[in-house]
């Protein structure tokens, strides 16, 4: 039994047997994590591998696990005609109701790939920061839609332009720039 769990406050209270059954999970524990650290770095290395992994990578908000994911769900998206097509088959286009003439748009359609989607929201929020502080046009698109709609409202609006980005990174075959930029829309 290591130190730090011998010194812990109250273990000593603990019978042996279920010190024994702690231990027991611990050393599983640690087990997965070396397993999980293998897998992380497979994924590195096939993003390093594999061309549209690398290209997808260039993209904010889509890490290796995104990349690795798209390109395992999508290939080279051309199975789509356009962005929009990905994307709402992902899920991340709203729902319309129109009566009357006048169209309604409702919450995101949740339809699709749960997986993908629930990653490109996750991404889309940890770079929204980011990309609000700089000065490109994807951060002048974020801080104006920023100033209008709840946070949580553009996260997704920036997940779903992701995905409709990285339809054009792996339908045209470029890496993330303003060109593909002005694709995806």
């Amino acid at each position: 039994m290591d130190a730090t769990f011998a010194d812990e406050d109250g273990i000593e209270a603990l019978s042996p047997r279920i010190r024994l059954l702690i231990e027991d999970l611990r050393a599983e524990w640690r087990a997965l994590d070396e397993r999980i650290a293998v897998f992380d770095k497979e994924f590195v290395q096939m993003a390093r591998n594999e061309e549209p992994v690398r290209r997808l990578v260039t993209i904010p908000g889509i890490g290796t696990i995104n990349a690795t994911a798209l390109v395992a769900a999508v290939g080279n998206a051309r199975a789509f005609r356009r962005g929009r097509d990905m994307a709402a088959w992902l899920g991340l286009t709203p729902r319309q109701m129109t009566t009357g003439g006048k169209p309604r748009l409702l919450g995101i359609s949740k339809r699709g790939n749960r997986y993908l989607r629930k990653n490109l929201i996750h991404g889309a929020r940890a770079v929204l920061p980011y990309l609000v502080a700089r000065e490109t046009p994807l951060g002048r698109w974020a801080r104006g839609l920023l100033a209008r709609a709840h946070k949580n409202v553009v996260v997704v609006a920036l997940a779903n332009k992701l995905a409709r980005i990285a339809w054009a990174v792996l339908a045209h075959g470029c890496v993330y720039d303003a060109g593909c930029e002005a694709a995806a829309t």
